[in-house]
């Protein structure tokens, strides 16, 4: 009992263990992660200074913004410090407090992609019905609804981690502490950690992609029945941001979590986890800015305004 409660630290294996390529990755990663607070503040900063864009659909695309911030910061930080400073640690405390904020902000994208496809079935199968469905206290329920189940999420598996042992410093396979790597290090029983994870964090991925599956079922059916000339593409074009989103969001999950979990394919689901935690998050306000007009015309706007360089 006394070794076991010694254990303060972890070691965090990163992204490779050559000198040169750790160089190179901290690079890549910084460079992607100043584009990723870039893009998302902007997109922020452009929907909350443009009165035409306070609609539900830009309300959820700031705070995915704000998310994808949170996510990236989470899980890259601690990483390029490590990288910089050459120590590879991160203290017990440190540990499961990164693991909670990657938990709840990883669950909140997933949340808040299924609460916009939501919304975006409202706006296209029950349009004369919209303003009075998805009222501004509606959106805050969802909101808060969202945040809430996502906490308790990773509240949860936080907790059931403090109460295992670890018997020796050991090395978390992963760039950051993910459950799965720490749980391989513990001496305890982990029985309850694994089923929790099934309990928990699978139907949280499952159940939003079903519920955004069958939401786009209605969606292109209800397109399908359009006749107006353009109209159906004109109805396309509103989500068409939403579903390209979703598309690079779950193809890179369900690769993670579906592919094999055997110690050869470590490196992958590093890879996939990367794609996941920072290339996505970054991707995103490109996704949302280039297929979409309005918000072209209000970062225009925001960057040509002098108030925000002069503040």
């Amino acid at each position: 009992m006394e070794n076991q409660s010694c254990i303060s630290e972890f070691f965090l294996r990163g992204l490779s263990g050559s000198a040169e390529q750790q160089q190179l990755f901290f690079g890549l990663f910084l460079s992607m992660y100043v584009i990723n607070l870039t893009g998302n503040l902007l997109i922020i900063l452009a929907i909350s200074s443009d009165p035409h864009l306070h609609t539900p659909m830009y309300f959820f695309l700031a705070n995915l913004s704000f998310v994808d911030m949170g996510l990236t910061s989470s899980s890259v930080t601690k990483m390029l410090v490590n990288t910089q400073t050459q120590h590879h640690t991160i203290s017990y405390a440190g540990c499961l407090t990164q693991m909670y904020f990657l938990l709840m902000f990883g669950d909140l994208d997933n949340f808040f992609l299924a609460v916009m496809a939501y919304d975006r079935y409202v706006a296209i199968c029950r349009p004369l019905h919209y303003s009075a469905i998805m009222n501004p206290r509606v959106c805050a329920l969802l909101l808060v609804l969202c945040w809430v189940l996502t906490h308790a999420i990773a509240l949860t598996h936080t907790l059931l981690m403090v109460r295992l042992s670890f018997c020796a410093v050991g090395e978390i396979a992963h760039f950051y502490c993910d459950i799965i790597p720490v749980l391989r290090l513990s001496c305890s029983d982990t029985h309850v950690n694994k089923l929790m994870v099934l309990a928990l964090s699978s139907p949280a991925l499952i159940i939003p992609f079903i519920f955004i599956v069958i939401s786009y079922i209605h969606i292109v059916l209800a397109i399908l029945r359009i006749r107006t000339p353009g109209g159906a593409g004109k109805a396309f074009s509103t989500c068409s941001s939403h579903l390209c989103a979703v598309c690079v969001f779950y193809g890179t999950l369900f690769s993670a979590h579906l592919g094999p979990t055997s110690l050869a394919s470590e490196e992958k689901n590093i890879a996939i986890a990367a794609v996941y935690t920072v290339v996505i998050p970054m991707l995103n306000p490109f996704i949302y800015s280039l297929r979409n007009k309005d918000m072209k015309g209000a970062l225009k706007r925001l960057l040509s305004s002098r108030r925000v360089f002069s503040s």
